[in-house]
């Protein structure tokens, strides 16, 4: 490649001398033909014979144009023919367009007749390339032509794209059917398109400077993908953002930051109702076992702890120090713990860029950076890390240990995270503010739970990702290993403007977030309620073994709304073979309804749900199962809960482990019949026939995207 590279680099250099900020076609045709990237082929010809030579090594048709810089108007003087069919038909054209300059303008110079590959029909495509504050450079298709403006039907991926991200992109269009050819139009070549994309992505990382690329049209055939128009677009001064630190340096100091043996609380206070207060009574009522260290100008000492003026007067090593005291005091007392080298810093206080003060924020990320401190937040709750008893926080204490790390960029949300956690009984292992993300931010949390024994999913909520580059890289890394859900905040212009008034974040398009999490194996939430339900539900469920889901219901309406929650979450119901079928329609009355969903009706007493279920469990063929109960005086929901358990235990002892979720339709009594069977490992909700199959569906989300199926 060094060599194309040379070529490309010459061109830009030419660019960059002109002080121009884009190319000419000329130049990026050279570009093209460096990185391989498929543009007409061209050439000039000085003869008869040299033309019918060039053409049939293009391929015909061909078009001719004279070249000459004494005519600018090329049609006026006769000096193009379209349509070249022959090398026989070439030669004619090159005597009758030099003879018609000729006598169009008799003194002008000729340097020669163009000879051009003309590009025969195909789908219209456009592959490009765009720059994001947040992701760097991100490759482009979509359909081409006049649609690409009104349709916006366009998917990105992280440059550069392997092979299968590419193939991946001509099925994430909503218009992807037309590749494959419809009414009489021919499919595309997938290999050709998907290669022009590959390259196109590798151009765009090997020159960063190149900050926009659109190849459109490129006319997409059975035989090849051609760009019949190149533009790019450069800018000089611009840099990537630079490479993130290396994962183990992340976690080290992660470590001592979620798990100190130490820590100090900067604003300590003896007076309730203060921050410094509620901070330091979260340590000690959270039942933290390490060293708390009050830190006051004035006291001796606070809530029965030695109080010290300054950090550097501690004695013993400080892993954390939690603040407390208004904005304009931070930058100080952040040196002193610079000077003190402790390694972690949680910043409580708001009044930073959020507030207006870029200024403030800006002068403790220098401090932080100068003494190698790390950063959590400014303007945050502070954090729980539940596994070390470890409330650092003004919010409530929080005790229930789980396998769940929430974060959120937002206060608000992360007591919603808390009250939430604390109504489902969900344990968490970690609850942590990101606030302002002056340094620390969504892929440092998933570097270090990445690690965490304590942890199985990872649940995040961001307005904006300060480098989404780096996230996505963790992401990708971190979701082989274990879930990781995102609410992303700001998916429209509106929602977008509150999040930029909120903590300076600015929503980018959201198409390339959604599409960026879908190669990074991202489960992505809709809604704050889904994110929760997600953190609590798909740790609970066993990974499927395959895509075949079926239905077994004791409503038909339950059924059928089902069914459609399967297809809105990518589910594939699966179509029943007809020895199965027999087998159902044993337990089930006539009038009820085998294939799937398997309808046993609602007059059925308990050993029909059982028996269904024993059967849907014990059969390799299905992967997973949704059960849709309604509520009748023959099967009470407390007596379906306990036998839907109860068959669970019995199948699982004989090893057969699936993942199973239920719907509970009836009175208020199937919020306890819901709730057991949730403590016993199947996620089951009353009054929803959607939560249950999203549960699933981000399940299964992950399981494809770990390789898991």
């Amino acid at each position: 490649m060094s060599n194309s590279k040379d070529v490309v680099r010459k061109v830009l250099d030419q660019v960059k001398a002109d002080n121009r900020t884009s190319l000419t076609a000329p130049e990026g045709k050279v570009v093209c033909d460096a990185y391989g990237i498929p543009v007409p082929k061209e050439g000039v010809a000085k003869s008869a014979g040299e033309a019918g030579k060039m053409a049939s090594s293009m391929g015909f048709p061909v078009v001719m144009k004279i070249v000459s810089p004494d005519i600018l108007h090329k049609t006026e003087a006769g000096g193009v023919i379209v349509g070249v069919k022959t090398a026989q038909d070439a030669e004619k054209a090159y005597e009758t367009i030099l003879s018609n300059a000729k006598k169009y303008k008799a003194d002008a110079k000729i340097e020669g007749i163009q000879v051009q590959q003309m590009l025969a029909g195909g789908t219209e495509v456009i592959v490009g390339s765009i720059t994001d504050a947040s992701f760097g450079k991100l490759v482009a298709f979509g359909l081409g032509g006049v649609l690409v403006e009104v349709l916006k039907d366009i998917t990105f991926r992280l440059a550069p794209a392997t092979k299968e991200d590419a193939l991946s992109m001509l099925d994430g269009i909503q218009a992807h059917e037309i590749l494959k050819g419809v009414r009489g139009s021919e499919p595309v070549n997938r290999t050709a398109l998907s290669d022009v994309i590959v390259k196109v992505s590798q151009l765009v990382t090997d020159f960063p400077e190149i900050v926009e690329l659109d190849l459109n049209p490129v006319f997409a055939t059975p035989k090849d993908a051609i760009a019949a128009d190149v533009r790019i677009v450069v800018d000089f001064a611009y840099k990537p953002k630079p490479k993130p630190r290396p994962t183990e340096e992340i976690v080290a100091a992660m470590k001592r930051i979620m798990q100190p043996k130490a820590v100090a609380v900067v604003g300590a206070s003896a007076e309730d109702g203060k921050i410094g207060n509620s901070v330091m009574k979260n340590l000690i009522n959270g039942g933290y076992k390490g060293e708390i260290y009050p830190i006051h100008p004035k006291a001796a000492e606070i809530l029965g702890y030695k109080a010290y003026k300054s950090v550097k007067d501690v004695p013993g090593v400080i892993d954390t120090a939690v603040f407390a005291i208004p904005a304009k005091f931070v930058a100080a007392a952040l040196t002193e713990c610079g000077e003190k080298k402790i390694p972690g810093a949680v910043l409580i206080p708001s009044g930073f860029a959020e507030a207006g003060a870029p200024e403030l924020q800006a002068e403790i990320v220098e401090v932080g950076k100068k003494y190698d401190i790390r950063l959590m937040g400014p303007n945050i709750y502070g954090f729980y890390y539940t596994w070390a008893n470890l409330c650092a926080t003004f919010c409530t204490a929080y005790d229930v240990k789980g396998h769940a790390a929430l974060s959120s960029q937002s206060g608000g949300i992360g007591m919603a995270i808390i009250g939430f956690s604390r109504s489902a009984k969900m344990g968490v292992s970690a609850i942590v503010g990101l606030g302002n993300k002056s340094d620390i931010d969504e892929d440092d949390l998933l570097a270090f739970f990445e690690q965490d024994p304590n942890t199985n999913l990872i649940a995040q909520h961001c307005e904006d990702l300060k480098d989404g580059r780096a996230f996505a890289e963790a992401a990708k890394r971190v979701s082989k290993k274990k879930p990781v859900v995102v609410l992303k905040a700001g998916r429209t212009s509106a929602g977008a403007k509150a999040a930029s008034s909120h903590t300076g974040a600015l929503a980018g398009n959201d198409r390339i977030y959604e599409d960026v999490f879908k190669q990074s194996g991202v489960i992505r939430a809709r809604s704050l309620r889904q994110l929760l339900e997600f953190a609590r539900g798909v740790p609970v469920l066993p990974t499927p073994k395959g895509e075949n889901v079926l239905i077994i219901t004791g409503a038909g309406g339950s059924g059928v709304l089902l069914s459609d929650s399967c297809v809105d979450n990518g589910l594939s119901l699966m179509s029943m073979p007809p020895d199965l079928d027999a087998a159902f329609r044993k337990f089930i009355p006539p009038f009820g309804a085998a294939g799937n969903p398997v309808d046993i009706t609602g007059g059925e007493p308990p050993i029909t749900y059982v028996n269904t279920v024993k059967l849907g469990l014990s059969d390799e063929r299905i992967h997973a199962l949704i059960l849709g109960y309604w509520h009748t005086i023959v099967t009470p929901p407390m007596v379906f809960a306990r036998n839907m358990v109860e068959v669970k235990k019995e199948m699982e002892a004989k090893g057969f482990v699936k993942p199973m979720v239920a719907s509970l339709a009836g009175d208020v009594e199937v919020e306890e019949a819901a709730e057991y069977l949730y403590q016993h490992g199947i996620p089951a909700y009353a009054y929803s026939t959607e939560l249950p199959v999203e549960v699933l569906g981000a399940k299964y989300k992950w399981a494809r995207g770990a390789g898991l199926l």
